[in-house]
């Protein structure tokens, strides 16, 4: 079965689709399928997901994300087959680091849009947390035939002086995205939306601010211009701190991430490359003097 006829397969099987015959245009995304059907978007989860996401968390998020305010309306989920059928966001253009960039306020909009999410009141079935998800991404791929980046375990040790400091000093949990690759962000230049809730969780919010950080190449002036607009003022250099920490943090996280869609196959992207220099990225940082500083205020 080719892929088109797949996707009608299933398009016939979704109440929410039914009588739909319509184009189907091919969108973005790195692990799953979404498809564009009119003003509907359908999403088709990749290979290998089910071992480490939990679609029925996901589809909480999605919904309370909407209720929010940040997100499409979820039309559909299916928490077993991990489809999911959400409203397509018009005249959005999809974001990349040079799209945050060029585009005057972007990083603003993202700050208020991650304030609306994490001031909502939402609480989400699944807690993020962070050094027992490194551990249970190190037991999968223990199960699987590829290699570490040389020296990982040793910066995993490293990083217990992050996981003691943020023990010690615990904020409010918020519901955050926990995945805010550029990608997942859809910009119409008055309203940043947010999709993809798949890692989706209660978390630190500063994770998600320090996250899109690294993931868009912010400078130091998008940094300050997102902080803004999120706090409404300065941040403290307690927050200041977490922040360029989960910078660090996030890289470590994902590295492993990648080299799990290595082991599955995945064709997206070269995740070998793609797991090194989220590595290299987390050892820099790591080593720079005032990343002692910042660990020092939270």
């Amino acid at each position: 079965m080719d892929e088109i006829a797949e996707v009608r397969a299933i398009i016939g099987s979704v109440k929410a689709l039914s009588g739909y015959d319509g184009p189907i245009e091919r969108l973005g995304g790195l692990t799953n399928r979404v498809y564009r059907l009119d003003d509907l978007c359908l999403r088709l989860p990749g290979k290998g997901t089910a071992a480490y996401i939990d679609r029925a968390n996901e589809a909480v998020a999605a919904s309370e994300a909407a209720r929010a305010g940040i997100a499409p309306e979820v039309v559909f989920a299916d928490a077993a087959s991990g489809v999911m059928v959400t409203r397509f966001i018009a005249g959005a253009v999809t974001m990349t680091p040079q799209g945050f960039a060029s585009r005057k306020g972007a990083a603003a909009r993202a700050g208020t849009s991650f304030a609306k999410l994490h001031r909502s009141g939402a609480v989400l079935p699944f807690r993020f947390e962070l050094f027992a998800m490194i551990d249970d991404y190190l037991a999968l791929l223990a199960t699987k035939d590829v290699a570490l980046p040389e020296g990982y375990r040793a910066v995993v040790d490293e990083a217990e002086a992050v996981r003691s400091a943020l023990a010690r000093n615990p904020v409010p949990l918020a519901p955050c995205h926990c995945d805010p690759l550029c990608e997942n962000f859809l910009d119409t230049g008055t309203a940043m939306w947010i999709v993809d809730w798949e890692y989706s969780g209660m978390n630190d919010p500063m994770w998600d601010l320090g996250d899109l950080s690294v993931e868009g190449s912010f400078t130091d002036d998008q940094d300050a211009e997102m902080l803004q607009a999120y706090f409404g003022a300065a941040p403290s250099a307690a927050d200041q701190g977490r922040m360029v920490i989960y910078k660090a943090m996030c890289d470590l996280l994902w590295t492993l991430w990648g080299l799990i869609q290595l082991a599955e196959g995945n064709p997206a992207d070269d995740f070998r490359v793609y797991a090194e220099a989220r590595f290299s990225r987390c050892k820099a940082l790591m080593a720079r003097p005032e990343f002692a500083t910042h660990l020092a205020a939270i």
